[in-house]
C-alpha cells in the first residue's frame, strides 16, 4: 500500500476510532536514557495534514503533552500518535518539542532545563536523516553540562543546564540535541534520546570566577554586595559563597581548599 493511500485510510478512520493502525501502528515510542536526576518533558505538535485546507480555531488542542508532571509522575516511554483529528481537521505530527530537566538541589527552583527536538518532514537531506537499526530503533545523542553562578546578597550557587548534540562524526556541536525523520519511517518504531553529563562544570558568566588548583574561586568585585562582581584583572581578592545545601565555601565545587 502506498504512503499516500495509507494516509488517506488513516485520516478517514479518525472520526470513527481513536487509533486505526496501518501496517501495525499509527504511533511511535519516544524514550530517553538520561543521567541520574534528569527527566524530560515532551510536547507533540500537530499541523493540518498535507493537502488539507482546514484550520483549528485558535490552534486549540493541537499539542499533546507527555510528562507534564515530570517531578512526580515521570515515565521514560511516551507513545506518540502520528495522526489526529482536531475540531474535524485531519492533522499530522509536525514536530516534538523536548525539554530536558535536571534537579541539583532540594528547593523547588533548584533545577536546570534546556531544549531538544524531533522534526518530521516530507523530505530530509540524507546527511541529516536519522536511520533505524534491525530492531526498529533510532538513537540520537547529546551532552549536557552544568553552568554555575552566584545570585543574591549571600552569593548562593545556582546552576543552568546547557545541552549540545553530538554530530555524525561524534563531535560536540553548537546545536541542541535533535533528530529528523520522514513520516513513513516512524510507525511502530522507537526513537531514543541518549544524554550524558559532562564531568566538569564551568562558570556561566565569564570573568567572574578564577580557575585554581582544585576548582574555582569567586572574584570579590567592588564589594560583597556587588551582584556582578567581575574580576577585571583582580585575581587576588575573592569572596565566600553559599552552596546549594547552605554551606559557606571558598572554592567550587569542593567548598574548602
Amino acid at each position: 500500500m502506498s504512503l499516500a493511500l495509507q494516509r488517506l485510510v488513516l485520516l478517514c478512520c479518525f472520526p470513527l476510532m481513536a487509533s486505526c493502525a496501518i501496517g501495525g501502528s499509527d504511533t511511535f515510542t519516544f524514550t530517553a536514557d538520561l543521567p541520574p536526576n534528569f527527566t524530560y518533558r515532551a510536547i507533540a505538535v500537530y499541523v493540518p495534514a498535507k493537502g488539507e485546507t482546514c484550520t483549528v480555531p485558535g490552534g486549540r488542542n493541537t499539542e499533546v503533552g507527555f510528562n507534564r508532571k515530570w517531578r512526580t509522575e515521570y515515565k521514560p516511554d511516551s507513545e506518540i500518535a502520528l495522526y489526529r483529528t482536531v475540531s474535524g481537521c485531519p492533522m499530522e505530527l509536525g514536530r516534538v518539542k523536548l525539554e530536558i530537566n535536571a534537579i541539583y538541589g532540594n528547593d523547588r527552583g533548584d533545577f536546570g532545563s534546556d531544549n531538544a527536538g524531533i522534526s518530521i518532514r516530507e523530505k530530509v537531506e540524507e546527511q541529516y536523516k536519522s536511520t533505524f537499526n534491525e530492531v526498529g530503533e533510532s538513537e540520537f545523542y547529546g551532552q549536557c553540562q552544568w553552568l554555575f553562578r552566584t545570585v543574591g546578597l549571600n552569593r548562593r550557587i545556582v546552576k543552568l543546564l546547557d545541552c549540545k548534540r553530538f554530530d555524525a562524526e561524534g563531535n560536540l556541536s553548537r546545536y541542541r540535541p535533535a533528530a529528523a525523520f520522514t513520516p513513513d519511517q516512524l510507525p511502530g518504531k522507537t526513537v531514543r534520546m541518549k544524554i550524558t553529563l559532562a564531568e566538569e562544570e564551568r562558570p556561566s558568566i565569564r570573568d567572574t570566577w578564577v580557575k585554581v588548583p582544585g576548582g574555582w574561586k569567586r572574584c570579590m568585585g567592588n564589594n560583597f554586595e556587588d551582584q556582578y562582581a567581575f574580576c577585571y584583572g583582580n585575581y587576588k581578592d575573592f569572596s565566600t559563597f553559599q552552596m546549594v545545601d547552605g554551606r559557606q565555601c571558598t572554592i567550587y565545587p569542593g567548598c574548602t581548599e
